[in-house]
């Protein structure tokens, strides 16, 4: 991630998920709108959480993107309202109460030591052959964990055993995120 994103840039891009979710949800396409501001139209992967009464409603991000933030953004939101295979599409009924959080996200970094791993700074992508789990920065702080529950826990979102993070065919990357939302 470069420069942090402005307050004024934050807002638009929520606005930009918002609208996404809503014109896709009541329309079955969303066109978002085109930005101008140089820090909107970086190549930052990202990814878009959805919150109905505090609790997890959808979460769906890549690591990395060929489009410029603004336009992710609103395809991750689209993606978390629709995609994500814990929840049900949302409909129409779904639109009256539900809030945003996005989190834009530094490159990964492969690391050799967990020691690395600093809890409410970093998240981590765990690796083990076809098994893939990520949790973001955030999730750790919101739940109290420490770093080895944070490891554990982001093998059990990878389908995996709990120790799974300690085998010598493991690959743990760490990233950041700034992250910002609606509330």
């Amino acid at each position: 991630m470069d420069k942090p994103l402005t307050d004024p840039e934050k807002t638009i891009l929520l606005e930009a998920a918002r609208r996404a979710i809503t014109d896709y949800v009541r329309q079955g396409s969303f066109e978002p709108v085109p930005r101008e501001e140089k820090s909107l139209n970086r190549r930052n992967g990202c990814f878009v959480t959805i919150k109905k009464n505090g609790q997890l409603r959808g979460c769906i991000g890549n690591f990395q993107s060929e489009r410029p933030l603004f336009k992710e953004v609103a395809e991750m939101a689209v993606a978390s309202a629709t995609k994500d295979p814990r929840f049900y599409p949302m409909k129409e009924e779904d639109l009256t109460d539900f809030s945003l959080e996005i989190s834009v996200l530094s490159p990964l970094k492969k690391i050799d030591a967990i020691e690395e791993i600093e809890i409410g700074k970093h998240g981590i992508y765990l690796e083990k052959g076809y098994y893939r789990g990520v949790l973001l920065p955030q999730v750790a702080t919101e739940h109290g964990w420490d770093r080895l529950t944070f490891l554990k826990q982001t093998c059990i979102k990878a389908g995996l055993p709990t120790n799974a993070w300690q085998d010598d065919d493991a690959e743990i990357y760490i990233f950041s995120a700034q992250v910002f939302s609606e509330d």
